[in-house]
């Protein structure tokens, strides 16, 4: 896919203001999506929306299909007749309203949700009778059929068992033997159902959500990663789809070597896929995820791309990447599959860390749209992430959710030789500012999409930073204030996004002309 010249902002859901304690799909969403169309933006581009896990990291979830439940709205959950706004509004949701308590929201969101589901039994909808829900709950779970039910499954028997980590589960459910199973699930029948009752909510807000964004003229880059985590549902019940030993442990696990962001590489522990069993499936598994992705997003990031070409392998049990190895992927095979099954892919390749020529070619082959990042440019010399030389086929963006704010870069991370070469490269001056000259120049790239971080709108410091890579506490708190989206900013960000074609001006009412009588 191409797109056509334009801009988008990243914008965590968590990091929306208003909601209770984390941005949520509801108001708060929904505010957001104005202000980027009436600041000219055709895309919204959101961190992954599935349930966050280890760190608290959206990257490392327990389901590849399930969304957060977090994010589900509870003024829509009462304007449904689902809550009272005395179950929830005077509760302590965390004592500063710039980060999320993930601590305090587990403790506090999941009572409330339980709140809900009894009232939604209440209201229990019956198939072919009219009901508050009607056949919308049927239909679902119909729908949600190849994921939904493990998925509950998984995280009944996970709460049941002190939330640990599948592997310490009792031996008949962690083997998932079947008269365990069955034995379970007769037994939590509540709780299975509480947890489709949860997805079910969620989907149908972000529907709701989707499709005032569509009317809004604005588009939603959803955001994948390549792993599923170790502790998920989908590790524990599709295991034949990872490189696991007898017991169902990972014999090799994902990460990434040493590089810019950590000198001992990066340990993710995610297991690693059996791509020869993909291969023989024909790749059935991947093509059910991607279809799944796309029927909520319009566009869809693929974190760590360059796995899909070789991927660092490091043996279960190490306590750094140090020791892993490349080994080859499936490469172009996989997008062939995904193609001749979905159609066209509108896929953006995260195609950043250590590159191999092998990886320029998959990306090539692909005819995704690459990455290029402004803060990997200030080298001292002529880099490829220097805006002069990006491809028209790509998304440029100033900074990730991994790097720093630019505010934060530039006076922490930047030496004095790096202040030097941006300051005359982009021609940064006092009147305009470091942070718009270098905004300026990214959206002037040739780049036919340009993203910016919210806070990097804001010209927000270190505090703003999403994630710090190789860190493991601390990340993924930053919320936005919801007077920091003032008129004054919206016009600005059209305004130089109409300077460089990446937007179209605001149409001016035509004057109505008086006219003499005859």
């Amino acid at each position: 896919m191409e797109f056509k010249r334009s801009s988008g902002i990243l914008m965590p859901i968590s990091s929306l203001p208003g909601g209770y304690g984390i941005g949520s799909l509801g108001a708060p969403a929904r505010q957001f999506v104005d202000f980027l169309a009436a600041a000219g933006q055709s895309i919204w581009q959101i961190l992954p929306v599935a349930p966050t896990g280890y760190a608290d990291s959206p990257y490392q979830s327990c389901s590849a299909f399930a969304g957060n439940p977090y994010f589900i709205d509870l003024d829509l959950l009462a304007a449904d007749g689902l809550l009272k706004k005395s179950d929830y509004a005077a509760l302590d949701w965390g004592g500063d309203p710039h980060k999320v308590d993930y601590g305090t929201i587990y403790n506090q969101r999941f009572a409330v949700l339980r709140v809900a589901y009894e009232n939604f039994l209440k209201q229990r909808p019956v198939p072919g009778y009219d009901t508050p829900y009607g056949d919308d709950w049927y239909r679902f779970c119909f729908l949600s059929d190849a994921w939904l039910p493990d998925y509950c499954l998984y995280m009944a028997i996970k709460q049941e068992n002190g939330m640990k980590d599948w592997q310490q589960w009792p031996e008949g459910l962690r083997m998932r033997e079947p008269a365990a199973l069955e034995e379970f699930r007769a037994a939590h029948a509540a709780d299975l159902e509480f947890w489709a009752f949860l997805q079910y909510e969620f989907d149908k807000q972000w529907r709701a959500l989707h499709a005032y964004a569509t009317e809004k003229g604005v588009q939603i880059m959803g955001d994948i990663p390549i792993y599923v985590a170790a502790d998920s549902a989908d590790f524990w019940a599709g295991r034949e789809l990872f490189e696991t030993d007898a017991q169902g442990h990972p014999r090799r696990v994902a990460g990434c070597p040493p590089d810019y962001f950590a000198a001992d590489g990066q340990l993710w522990g995610n297991p690693l896929y059996d791509w020869e069993y993909h291969r023989n499936t024909g790749y059935a598994w991947w093509i059910r995820r991607i279809r799944h992705a796309l029927s909520i997003y319009d566009i869809l990031r693929i974190d760590h791309f360059r796995g899909f070409d070789t991927y660092w392998a490091i043996p279960f049990g190490e306590t750094t990447a140090r020791s892993g190895r490349w080994e080859v992927g499936p490469r172009m095979e996989l997008f062939r599959a995904l193609r001749n099954a979905l159609g066209d892919l509108p896929i953006v390749a995260e195609d950043l860390g250590e590159m191999f020529p092998s990886v320029r070619e998959l990306l090539a082959a692909s005819g995704f749209p690459g990455m290029k990042v402004l803060q990997f440019a200030i080298t001292g010399e002529d880099s490829v992430d220097l805006p002069h030389n990006y491809p028209r086929n790509c998304v440029a963006y100033p900074g990730t959710h991994d790097n720093n704010t630019l505010k934060g870069w530039f006076a922490k991370e930047l030496t004095a030789a790096g202040r030097k070469q941006a300051t005359e490269y982009f021609a940064l001056t006092k009147t305009e500012g470091n942070f718009r000259g270098l905004l300026r120049g990214v959206l002037a790239s040739p780049a036919a999409l340009a993203v910016v971080p919210m806070a990097d709108w804001l010209e927000k410091g270190p505090e703003a930073r999403m994630n710090t890579p190789g860190k493991a506490d601390g990340n993924w708190q930053w919320r936005a204030d919801a007077k920091d989206f003032t008129p004054a900013l919206t016009g600005e960000i059209r305004e130089l996004c109409v300077r460089y074609f990446r937007a179209k001006p605001v149409k001016k009412a035509a004057k109505k002309s008086a006219g003499k009588a005859e």
